[in-house]
């Protein structure tokens, strides 16, 4: 599905038919809207909220409804592309399309990194909660049975890890379902022993901003990064039986629902509990239930977490290959990753993207408790750049596809082009705060870094490849 013009008016590598490409066709309708609604409820939203309050107070609504509001247009800007031009590489192809080889290539690389460095944490914060309940199993062995089992499944049918993140992301969006049920009942005091609590914990204790906007600004930082996995959807669509309906489907019933889950569950918390008793790497979400009696609420969201690292693990585990499988497509990444299976699946392409977390089993056994700091690091703003990238890119190709084929244009990104300018200027103030922030800043540093030695390296490539005459 690489037919489509590049940026130099030149079909991309890749196969040069035109034709489909050579993954299975497994995924259905229902898979990916569970995916798109699954991938981003994870451990930043049951866990990592709880540091989001603990400096916005109860302005962490107004935190996750701008940071929301931005990962919002980013996925409609994807729908827009992937709907018109499906493809298993989505946003690097698309970037490849737009501006270039180069940022192809550099797009594609860095989400590849991302996913891998985050697939050996996901693993890891899995391993610790199972390790609790297993001792006998030591924590690095947990991790390689978890790296074992989702190999094994990613290398059956593309039908086997839909029905995967299909019934994980229904535990997790029937988990939120239930909590929001079972809060707004003790808000309004239904639920036995519990009296109706009023505004009195938005008010009080500093107000709605007890921190100020500044707070609010803090609150962003801490919680953007949560909204990370949101583009697995459209890379998945590509294996579906009609992409372009299918993603555009998808997209749409997503990103509403999301926003709802994500601003719902915290206007909750913050409603039933006052703000000042959260704490930082402490569930919100158990400091609720444990309020209204639910008895065990804290295994309870073990096992929510639990299985919502899990699932965050497949999903990054496909992302990754299908990421490298297209670069190899492409000729960025080496040919020998293209070999398909019978079943259409990229054998090569998931044993070169799991190996890093293999490799993490080792990592952990020998420093657990700084190896995974520095790796954090490095792609903790890596999403923002990847980001900017598929913003630029549909600034370029929307004008390309009205051109050409407009009819492709089943999904549209609203306001266009004013909202995908706001987007990306909203992108580069939340970099230009992170530098201005002590606790953000090393991250943006090392990122910045892992995302200039990819440019790097794209920037000496096209050059060779110019000089070479290809």
């Amino acid at each position: 599905m690489h037919d489509a013009p590049t940026a130099t008016g030149t079909p991309p590598p890749g196969d040069g038919a035109g034709g489909r490409e050579p993954l299975s066709a497994g995924l259905k309708q229902r898979h990916l809207t569970m995916l798109g609604l699954g991938g981003v409820i994870g451990a930043g939203l049951f866990v990592g909220s709880g540091a989001g309050i603990a400096v916005a107070g109860p302005g962490i609504v107004l935190s996750y409804l701008i940071a929301g509001a931005l990962a919002m247009l980013i996925m409609r800007m994807l729908g827009e592309m992937s709907s018109a031009m499906p493809a298993s590489g989505a946003f690097s192809v698309h970037a490849e399309r737009a501006l270039g080889r180069w940022a192809g290539f550099s797009v594609g690389w860095l989400y590849w990194f991302l996913l891998v460095v985050v697939l050996a944490v996901e693993a890891t914060g899995a391993a610790q909660i199972a390790n609790g309940w297993v001792p006998a199993v030591p924590q690095w062995g947990w991790v390689l049975i978890f790296m074992l089992v989702f190999t094994a499944a990613n290398l059956t049918a593309v039908k086997s890890f839909g029905e995967f993140e299909f019934w994980f992301a229904t535990l997790k969006v029937g988990a939120i379902v239930l909590f929001l049920l079972l809060s707004l009942l003790a808000i309004f005091g239904v639920l036995p022993d519990t009296e109706a609590v009023g505004l009195a914990n938005l008010t009080g204790q500093g107000g709605f901003l007890p921190n100020g906007w500044q707070g609010v600004v803090s609150g962003v930082l801490a919680v953007a990064f949560a909204f990370g996995g949101l583009e697995v959807v459209t890379i998945a669509a590509a294996e579906s039986d009609d992409p372009a309906r299918n993603v555009a489907r998808a997209v749409r019933s997503a990103v509403w629902r999301i926003l709802f889950f994500y601003v719902g569950s915290m206007l909750v918390v913050v409603t039933l509990l006052p703000w000042s008793s959260m704490q930082p790497g402490k569930s919100p979400y158990v400091a609720v239930l444990d309020s209204i009696g639910v008895p065990g609420a804290g295994q309870i969201m073990n096992v929510v977490v639990f299985v919502a690292l899990l699932s965050a693990l497949n999903a990054n585990l496909y992302g990754s290959s299908r990421m490298v499988f297209s670069l190899a497509e492409r000729g960025e990444a080496p040919r020998s990753l293209l070999k398909v299976t019978a079943g259409g699946v990229p054998r090569r392409a998931v044993f070169s993207s799991v190996a890093f977390g293999f490799v993490s089993v080792l990592l952990n056994l020998l420093w657990p408790d700084t190896v995974f700091l520095y790796m954090l690091n490095a792609v903790g703003a890596v999403l923002l750049f990847v980001w900017a990238l598929i913003a630029l890119s549909q600034l370029r190709l929307r004008r390309q596809i009205e051109r050409t084929a407009p009819e492709k244009l089943t999904l549209r990104m609203w306001a266009f082009p004013y909202l995908t300018w706001t987007a990306l200027a909203a992108m580069l103030a939340v970099l230009v705060l992170m530098l201005t922030d002590d606790g953000a800043r090393p991250q943006l540093l090392w990122s910045a870094a892992a995302t200039g030695a990819v440019l790097l390296i794209a920037g000496l490539r096209e050059l060779r490849m110019r000089r070479s005459g290809r």
